[in-house]
């Protein structure tokens, strides 16, 4: 092996390493820097919550229109949902009387 060849090749090893190194960086920082990572506010993580379950309200509505769960699985994750989006909306209720809204 020449040596440009061992160069260029301890170069590659040396940004796969550091590629690594930085996809991994959030698994080695611990739990508390993950929750503060994607979180946010409250109030924001209970709007998405309820965003989220109506958007699947309707996908699961459509998703049975078109023939692909039965009554039983519609009822089922349609009461799953409902009880997301409503615990969304409580909370964000919860939060307007504390900020004296």
């Amino acid at each position: 092996m020449t040596p440009d060849v061992a160069a260029v090749f301890a170069f590659g090893v040396a940004i796969v390493i550091a590629v690594a190194a930085y996809v991994a960086g959030p698994l080695w920082a611990g739990a508390e820097a993950l929750q503060e990572i994607g979180t946010g506010d409250e109030q924001t993580r209970w709007e998405r919550q309820k965003r989220q379950a109506l958007l699947a309200i309707k996908e699961t509505e459509l998703d049975y229109q078109m023939g692909k769960l039965s009554e039983e699985d519609l009822q089922r994750m349609r009461a799953r949902f409902e009880h997301q989006a409503m615990e969304a909306i409580a909370a964000l209720e919860r939060g307007k009387t504390r900020q004296g809204r």
